[in-house]
């Protein structure tokens, strides 16, 4: 199979994780498309194929230079979001895209435009993975599983390229922020690894948010409404001035590059108690730290009005920013930008506006940059891949691993 075919399997697999949910995986479906991928492993020849019970599936490329050559390995994640449904996905080409609207869904006027979405255009006269407009896609990160398959079996078929051991690693649960947390680093035996979860052709990344979850929590008195002077507290207005203290210009839909966010994610609740879910994010420690504060700050001012506890607010760190994990051993960004150059692609170093499992691994000892897998629109109905990114990504991947075996026994990579 090439990495379009790989890619049009593996979407069909329904492995959306839950946040809500204790077991590990947080779903079923991810250990159903964990199996089929051991299998296919199994048949390419890879070794120490191990897929564990919690849902983390390892296996390696055997090296062609035997001495001298580091293990490098590569990562991607079995889930999608939670944002959209995984299920039934039902991906369609869209050959040779001319550079107008794509009707996802006649019945109900669902348009991939490039009036709404500009980046189609970059993708004229490429063929464009889509949606059925009801379903997200599943780029995010199923792209980038099958291209470190289809690498795989590139290198199985060409003993040829000089490379040291490649390992493999897939993931669940990375969207809902545990991808990383049984990870078995030691037994994955790297020096360093990319994960391959980014998004447009060229990017390679090695800075992240710092991020963090917030819980608030508004507990009100309810009385009948008639007789309420004096003794009502109503929790959904508690809980609306604590966001209003929130500044509008620091939301998701405000902010770019290296600027931070609070992002408010859900809300419930009635007169007696009211809650809501945000997540913070800050690419600087302090910033991020400043952040969480403030929070707390925002909460203790409307206590202080109201003259009792009446809002709560509970924190928890999810990942931080690898960057300074990173800078120490560079060479293993840029031998990423070396490989993309020889295969004609302009590296495009950038910080990435979320968060990836190499976060967590690079602070557990396993310095973890970021490749594209080339996937636009991630987490809705709108997402789409081109075929041609997904096959770059697959040079980029062989490439890197000829790369590290370079002077290595008098290798050259080819």
């Amino acid at each position: 199979m090439d990495v379009k075919e790989r890619f049009l399997k593996y979407v069909t697999f329904d492995t959306q994780s839950d946040e809500a949910s204790a077991t590990v995986p947080t779903t079923a479906g991810q250990l159903v498309f964990a199996e089929y991928l051991r299998q296919e492993m199994v048949a390419l020849g890879l070794t120490d194929v191990e897929l564990c019970t919690d849902g983390y599936l390892y296996a390696t490329v055997p090296a062609t230079v035997s001495h001298g050559v580091p293990a490098v390995g590569f990562i991607a994640h079995l889930d999608t979001s939670p944002d959209m449904s995984g299920r039934g996905v039902r991906p369609r080409v869209v050959e040779g895209y001319d550079g107008t609207d794509i009707l996802l869904c006649a019945a109900e006027d669902i348009v991939l435009s490039p009036d709404r979405f500009p980046e189609l255009l970059a993708h004229r006269g490429e063929d464009l993975i889509v949606t059925d407009g009801h379903t997200l896609l599943g780029a995010d990160d199923k792209a980038g599983v099958a291209e470190i398959m289809t690498a795989a079996a590139y290198l199985m078929e060409h003993p040829e390229i000089p490379h040291g051991p490649i390992r493999i690693g897939f993931t669940p649960d990375e969207e809902v922020g545990r991808g990383a947390a049984h990870f078995d680093v030691e037994k994955f035996g790297c020096a360093w690894a990319y994960t391959v979860d980014g998004g447009e052709v060229g990017e390679l990344e090695y800075e992240n948010f710092n991020a963090a979850a917030a819980r608030v929590t508004a507990r009100g008195r309810n009385v009948h409404p008639g007789y309420a002077k004096g003794k009502m507290l109503n929790a959904l207005l508690a809980l609306q001035a604590f966001l209003a203290q929130l500044p509008a210009e620091e939301t998701p839909a405000a902010t770019e590059g290296y600027e931070g966010f609070y992002h408010l994610t859900s809300m419930e609740g009635g007169v007696e108690q009211a809650s809501c879910s945000l997540i913070v994010r800050d690419h600087d420690r302090s910033g991020f730290e400043r952040r969480k504060s403030f929070l707390t700050e925002c909460a203790a001012r409307l206590n202080a009005a109201y003259g009792e506890a009446v809002i709560s607010v509970e924190l928890h760190d999810q990942y931080y920013n690898m960057r300074e994990k990173v800078e120490p051993c560079m060479h293993i960004v840029r031998l990423a930008a070396e490989a993309m150059e020889a295969v004609g692609i302009t590296p495009h170093v950038k910080p990435i506006r979320g968060g990836t499992d190499g976060a967590q691994l690079s602070f557990r000892g396993l310095p973890c940059p970021n490749l594209f897998a080339g996937g636009l629109n991630f987490h809705g109905r709108y997402e789409f891949v081109p075929v041609q990114s997904m096959q770059k990504a697959v040079q980029v991947i062989v490439r890197i691993a000829a790369l590290a075996a370079r002077g290595a026994a008098g290798t050259e990579p080819i």
